[in-house]
């Protein structure tokens, strides 16, 4: 097999397509000639989609990979949540504020005041505040629909492209 590059076989492929459709032959003696020879061609783009299907499985797997290492996380930063609120339950009910060890200190702290809301309903409006309205954006569905059904809008086209399906 050549090692010629995907783009080379092609290049060679559409010249010999021309070169024959040059030589005026009938469209039956074309199509059988450019099937023969197109084998060089086939063999590079399946060979190029088994490397898309290998890359694409190899995506899934790391993003698997990725999902069980941050449920893992989670359960690692829930479980020393859990022991944490154990020490701190142990030295509350010791009445023990503070230990002191070569390594760490801990400390009973008390935390900054919260407000905690009983009825929001009775809040005063001066204490509410009125979230941000998202910024406008184009709605590319109406947009799309407006230009198929043959309406002009100033700033927006129909664009038409093409994508590679391996099935």
């Amino acid at each position: 097999m050549t090692n010629l590059t995907l783009y080379q076989v092609a290049v060679e492929y559409r010249q010999m397509a021309e070169q024959l459709a040059d030589l005026d032959l009938d469209e039956q003696t074309v199509a059988d000639t450019l099937e023969a020879e197109g084998g060089a061609l086939e063999i590079k783009c399946t060979n190029i989609g088994f490397v898309i299907r290998n890359l694409e499985a190899t995506a899934l797997q790391i993003k698997d990979a990725e999902k069980a290492m941050a449920n893992r996380r989670k359960a690692i930063e829930n479980r020393a949540e859990r022991i944490k609120q154990y020490l701190f339950d142990g030295m509350t009910l010791a009445q023990i504020e503070v230990i002191n060890s070569p390594y760490f200190n801990l400390t009973i702290r008390k935390n900054p005041p919260a407000v905690q809301i009983v009825d929001e309903r009775m809040i005063p409006a001066a204490f509410m505040r009125q979230p941000e309205p998202p910024p406008a954006a184009p709605d590319k569905k109406a947009i799309a629909d407006a230009l198929k059904d043959g309406i002009d809008v100033p700033g927006a086209i129909l664009v038409q492209s093409k994508r590679l399906e391996i099935k």
